[in-house]
């Protein structure tokens, strides 16, 4: 089980980005949030195995207009009490 901080630049925005988040965060298990910042991107953080977070990712790049051209990931401690997936 591991957690990670992602910041996502690029088209995030207005685009469906976190309905998809949410969605294939709940289908693969994991747990954290997402929100859109001031500044255009999206903060996410998620927590589950390293391969269903890869999964949600991909999910979410399959978007019809989602244009992610970068990601600032970092490793975070898990959080051992939560439960579900939010979007903010």
């Amino acid at each position: 089980m591991i957690r990670r901080h992602i910041t996502f630049h690029g088209s995030v925005q207005g685009v469906g980005f976190r309905y998809r988040a949410y969605h294939a965060a709940m289908r693969c298990g994991c747990t954290g949030w997402v929100r859109n910042e001031w500044n255009g991107t999206v903060t996410m953080e998620i927590q589950g195995e390293e391969s269903a977070i890869d999964d949600v990712i991909m999910y979410i790049e399959r978007g019809l207009y989602v244009r992610i051209e970068n990601m600032d990931v970092r490793q975070v401690p898990p959080v051992d009490s939560e439960r579900g997936f939010k979007t903010y």
